[in-house]
């Protein structure tokens, strides 16, 4: 199976914070999975960090690519595929980070490991 991580999924997986449920945890944790992150998670934990909205991420907005590689799981890079079917998504939802994952998720045929009930109006696969 092939994972897409949420940020927030991601942030308390590092952080191994009950609040990641216990499927999502075994999953991530299975070797046979893939888990993958997104740029879209460092650009949002960057931003996020950056206007005072997460700043106890700072130090993962500072090692990003470290953690993710000591994690484990492999980066996923955002392509003009990904930013073209992001841009053209029909859901309401707005938010931009949020877009970009369900467009991945997708186009990469990943299941997004999110508990944001807001991913239901987009068509990829979601697990919690």
């Amino acid at each position: 199976m092939k994972l897409l991580l949420d940020t927030h999924a991601l942030a308390w997986w590092l952080a191994n914070n009950p609040k990641l449920s216990r499927k999502a945890h075994d999953l991530i944790a299975a070797p046979s999975n893939a888990v993958f992150v997104s740029a879209a998670s460092a650009w949002e934990i960057a931003t996020k960090t950056r206007l005072g909205k997460w700043p106890e991420a700072m130090g993962l907005a500072s090692m990003f690519p470290g953690v993710i590689e000591a994690s484990g799981f492999e980066p996923l890079a955002i392509t003009v595929r990904h930013a073209i079917h992001a841009g053209a998504l029909t859901a309401a939802h707005a938010d931009p980070f949020d877009r970009m994952l369900a467009a991945q998720a997708e186009l990469e045929e990943m299941t997004l490991v999110t508990a944001d009930l807001a991913f239901a109006q987009f068509n990829a696969p979601i697990l919690w």
